[in-house]
């Protein structure tokens, strides 16, 4: 054993999010009981990619005695671990691309002579006839921010929407509008702790993002979300077309 810098874990400010065992590369954190625990110290390479994304500050370094860094035993351990699901993680946060299948009419699918077409669900019937339900258009999990892994698949070449958590309640057509073929990634600055700027940053950093669209709601607010959005722009240093679209809170859009 040598003494080297390693991660602890404060179980009293862990909540038991999960967030650390998704961002550790090397399977090193694992939830026991409802906390992360450091499960090996040889699993631990020590360069702490655990701790920027814990929203209690629950992790930190400290310098002990440890079995040094074991990056064969990492390897196997990783190996086996692809074969299933992450042991320990919150199952809600595994990342996971989701594929949308083109939404045709019933009424007119396999009736010789036809073609086939997309249902408008812009016109409201008034006659009582049933409203074929919407269907959505999300394309990827996890949605949160906080929860959402920086290096996931399906960033690459993506068109990323960096929405306020109210807008898609506020505006009816969000999926349509908004969500359809991006990328989405919600949060709400007022609610949740911490600034969205270091993770965006490094979101669109080491993807390649195509643009970026931000909608917020007309609150003062939501000016955190957005200004998240600028800075992780401006620090990624890569030049990528975005906009900002403010919805009211009567549900229109009155800016983009």
């Amino acid at each position: 054993m040598l003494k080297r810098k390693i991660i602890k874990i404060d179980e009293d400010l862990c909540n038991g999010c999960g967030i650390c065992v998704d961002a550790c590369h090397e399977g090193a954190i694992g939830m026991i009981d409802g906390k992360a625990r450091l499960l090996r110290d040889d699993y631990c390479d020590g360069l702490g990619d655990c701790l920027p994304v814990c929203p209690t500050g629950a992790i930190t370094f400290e310098e002990r005695k440890a079995l040094p860094f074991d990056e064969e035993a990492v390897k196997a351990n990783m190996a086996k671990l692809s074969k299933g699901p992450k042991a320990g993680g919150c199952p809600g946060s595994n990342a996971q691309a989701i594929k949308r299948e083109p939404e045709l009419d019933p009424l007119l699918c396999g009736c010789p002579g036809t073609n086939l077409k997309r249902i408008d669900r812009s016109v409201e019937k008034r006659d009582n006839t049933p409203v074929p339900e919407q269907t959505s258009n999300l394309m990827q999990w996890p949605v949160q921010i906080k929860l959402v892994p920086v290096n996931a698949p399906y960033f690459n070449n993506a068109k990323l929407l960096i929405a306020a958590d109210c807008t898609a309640f506020a505006y009816g057509n969000f999926h349509e509008r908004f969500i359809k073929g991006h990328i989405t990634l919600i949060g709400c600055p007022k609610l949740d702790e911490g600034n969205y700027a270091d993770k965006l940053t490094a979101i669109i950093r080491e993807n390649n993002i195509k643009s970026v669209t931000v909608v917020r709601m007309q609150v003062p607010c939501c000016g955190g979300l957005q200004n998240a959005a600028v800075t992780a722009l401006q620090n990624s240093g890569k030049m990528i077309p975005w906009q900002v679209v403010t919805i009211s809170t009567d549900g229109n859009i009155i800016d983009e």
